[in-house]
């Protein structure tokens, strides 16, 4: 059986604001839907994403905000940075994990981060894939990680 993750149902509290905020992020807009006063869609899908994400009135009874450590994946962080901070998204500086350990987001009180794992200022030293990060948030506080990715591990 081949199973595809398609879509991640977004908590959010204000769709216009954050239809706003995912266009000036770069995702596409696919659909921005009005069902009738109780239902409205509206699906975006970052560039170069299979899996998209998803959020509107009547969708999901997820408090907003509550989301923490959707990963979207760069070839070169740098770059990324410099594009989200062109166009006005607040983002952390790049950072690295001390012992290398899978980093989360960290943002409100949602953090999976293991005792020892800090964050260094600065790309990985040795610009290692999956070893530099960056982090920003949407209007309501659900938390994404930007993970600089340059040779994927075995078994993709």
């Amino acid at each position: 059986m081949k199973l595809k993750l398609e879509m991640i149902v977004l908590p959010v509290s204000d769709i216009d604001r954050a239809k706003a905020f995912y266009e000036k992020v770069g995702f596409r807009l696919d659909v921005d839907y009005t069902a009738n006063e109780d239902i409205r869609v509206v699906h975006f899908t970052p560039p170069g994403s299979e899996c998209s994400i998803l959020f509107g009135e009547g969708m999901t009874p997820i408090a907003p905000g509550s989301f923490q450590g959707l990963y979207l994946i760069v070839s070169d962080i740098e770059e990324a940075r410099a594009q989200l901070v062109s166009r006005g998204i607040e983002v952390s500086e790049i950072f690295h994990d001390a012992n290398n350990h899978f980093h989360g987001h960290g943002g409100g009180d949602v953090t999976h981060r293991s005792p020892g794992q800090d964050r260094l200022a600065g790309l990985h030293p040795e610009r290692a894939s999956y070893g530099s990060y960056l982090t920003f948030s949407d209007p309501d506080g659900n938390g994404w990680v930007l993970q600089e990715v340059s040779q994927r591990l075995p078994g993709r």
